[in-house]
């Protein structure tokens, strides 16, 4: 017994520490005991007791810790559980964890890795099949008359290790979410080592989410090639393979054109330029330990940099 009493109070010190030095790099809201049970420690408040169990108001939710936007009213729905339901995130919002009981799948806060909930799949509620079970004390709320609205948009860019691109536009202003994954092959939901076999096709890409109001398309796709060796043939550094080629992976026409074009700017300034410009299929997250990978440990890229081309 007093062996399991060091060990939780020896975690309970790690992630307070852990929390405390993140909140030297982000604005985070102060914290009811209560809501620290549930937001820190992963709780799991009452059945029922929540205040946005009953609530149908247009707008938008926001995590209690961060601000950050997590879910809109529209997604909502009444799965009679006792917690609010939703059936879909704003994109590039939420994380998911297998959770420590190695059964349910837990969602945090993409931001700040708030504890939310879990995440139900397959139970037939709503047409998308899906179910965020969220717990009321891990939410804030602004009603539609004061939420702006934000049409965001996405773009895939492949530059070798998906590490060192996931943070240097995790850090981009105007991007909403910067996400690791893997794109351009063919087998469905690869693993890692799928991918690194070079069996799959896959690349290791980052899913960009942004706001087109703050930042453009041609801005990232500008940052793209500043942060990585444009001009390296399947590899990028010390990091060898087909799946850490560089490419473009266009939405649309728009985009598609201009990938090309700063492609020939570059060219005309004596770049041999080996990326790719190639059609966006599936992307497929990589696991959990992937995501944020710099940002959980506090180091620098090995094989990124910025070099300004343009």
């Amino acid at each position: 017994m007093q062996k399991k009493i060091i060990l939780f109070f020896s975690l309970s010190l790690f992630i307070t520490l852990n929390l405390n030095a993140q909140d030297k790099k982000m604005k985070v809201n102060p914290l009811t005991p209560e809501e620290e049970r549930v937001i820190v420690h992963k709780g799991t408040e009452r059945p029922y007791s929540g205040k946005y169990y009953y609530h149908d108001v247009k707008g938008t939710y926001t995590c209690k810790r961060c601000d950050a936007p997590l879910y809109r009213s529209d997604d909502k729905f009444d799965a009679q559980c006792g917690w609010p339901s939703f059936d879909e995130e704003i994109p590039g919002a939420v994380e998911r964890h297998l959770d420590s009981d190695g059964i349910r799948t837990e969602i945090v806060c993409k931001n700040c890795r708030a504890h939310l909930g879990h995440v139900f799949l397959g139970e037939g509620l709503t047409k998308k099949n899906t179910r965020h079970c969220v717990n009321s004390l891990s939410l804030n709320f602004i009603s539609a008359e004061k939420t702006k609205v934000v049409n965001t948009e996405k773009a895939f860019f492949a530059g070798g290790c998906f590490w060192g691109v996931e943070h240097y536009f995790g850090d981009k202003e105007g991007v909403i979410s910067a996400t690791s994954g893997y794109i351009g092959g063919t087998k469905k939901n690869p693993t890692y080592e799928e991918v690194c076999s070079g069996a799959t096709g896959h690349a290791e890409a980052v899913e960009v989410v942004f706001d087109p109001s703050i930042v453009s398309y041609e801005e990232l796709t500008r940052l793209f090639f500043e942060i990585h060796d444009p001009t390296q043939i399947n590899r990028q550094g010390p990091d060898i393979g087909y799946q850490y080629r560089s490419a473009v992976f266009y939405n649309s026409e728009e985009q598609k054109k201009t990938a090309e074009k700063l492609i020939n700017i570059l060219k005309d300034k004596g770049y041999k330029i080996a990326t790719t410009v190639e059609k966006a299929g599936q992307f497929w997250f990589a696991e959990d330990y992937h995501q944020g990978y710099y940002h959980k440990t506090g180091k620098q890229p090995y094989c990124h940099f910025y070099q300004k081309r343009f």
